[in-house]
């Protein structure tokens, strides 16, 4: 039997996490309409998860939906199989970067990120033609790539053209009507935040992705493919390039994690004044962040 496609697996993991945050049991699930809308999908899509819904045991029957239980861990589809080559392949290049296993000017082959990323070299060969168009790996003259050095003046081109992109977002979703699926979206944020806080220190390795997503939510409102490109990059290097310097990790993450949830109250209330006051408060601690981090290594002085 074929596996089922990623973007339904996508659709269904989104549509269980707003029943498990918006639906008691015993209430009706919303419109097809609204589902499609949730999901970002079509309602043929929205259909074919029902089906699934159904199948676990999670509604009656597809006429009548009703929530009979709430989502369980194993009703959601794992995340690692959501992933496309090209992600697998540059998560797994951030993470080597993460670790210092490729510091700057290392060289590495096509052949171990495939290895590493499950991928087929092809694929790598593809995804680094296109991401060294950033400027930020090298192909070798003899074969092999290199990683290059991420320099000040790059951090801060890289951080003007982030803050215009991430404040036109901001005023996207001010600007929305109320009652948008996205502000659904900006609940479950918020609660997942609340959560993060009340359990640090001891879950900060779980911001990276958070603050990812959160990232990505508002990148993706404005429907932009040079945005979603550059949320990419940002990731890379604001927040794996800063990561090097692991002295001041954890009390970084719980400001960092304070001044998200300031953004995301802001952007909740359709404030937008304080809205784009804490994207800015929070941008300028992300250029320091950055830039410290920068000239640690230019120095020498990054411990490990």
């Amino acid at each position: 039997m074929a596996k089922p496609p990623l973007i339904f697996k996508r659709s269904t993991n989104t549509l269980l996490r707003y029943l498990d945050a918006s639906v008691a049991v015993g209430d009706a699930l919303p419109s097809e309409q609204r589902m499609a809308e949730l999901t970002q999908g079509s309602r043929t899509a929205v259909r074919s998860s029902l089906a699934y819904l159904h199948s676990r045991g999670l509604i009656a029957a597809l006429r009548d939906r009703r929530l009979l239980r709430k989502p369980q861990a194993d009703d959601y589809f794992d995340e690692a199989e959501l992933q496309s080559g090209a992600v697998r392949i540059q998560e797994v290049l951030m993470e080597r970067i993460y670790r210092n296993d490729l510091p700057p000017g290392a060289d590495f082959s096509e052949a171990e990120l495939a290895r590493a990323a499950g991928a087929s070299t092809i694929s790598v060969r593809e995804f680094l033609i296109g991401f060294s168009r950033f400027g930020l790996i090298e192909k070798k003259p003899q074969g092999g790539w290199r990683l290059c050095a991420f320099d000040r003046t790059f951090a801060t081109e890289l951080e003007q053209v982030r803050r215009m992109f991430e404040l036109a977002a901001v005023e996207q979703l001010v600007s929305l009507p109320a009652g948008h699926p996205a502000f659904e979206q900006l609940d479950d944020l918020i609660r997942r935040h609340d959560a993060l806080k009340a359990g640090l220190p001891d879950n900060y390795a779980d911001f990276p992705a958070l603050d990812r997503e959160l990232h990505t939510f508002l990148i993706g409102l404005l429907n932009n493919r040079f945005a979603f490109s550059l949320n990419d990059l940002v990731s890379l290097v604001f927040h794996y390039h800063y990561q090097w310097d692991k002295g001041e990790e954890r009390p970084r993450i719980q400001h960092a994690v304070q001044e998200h949830l300031v953004l995301l109250c802001a952007l909740a209330r359709r404030d937008r004044a304080a809205a784009l006051a804490a994207m800015n408060k929070h941008l300028d601690s992300a250029r320091r962040t950055m830039l410290d981090a920068v000239l640690k290594r230019t120095r020498g002085t990054v411990p490990h």
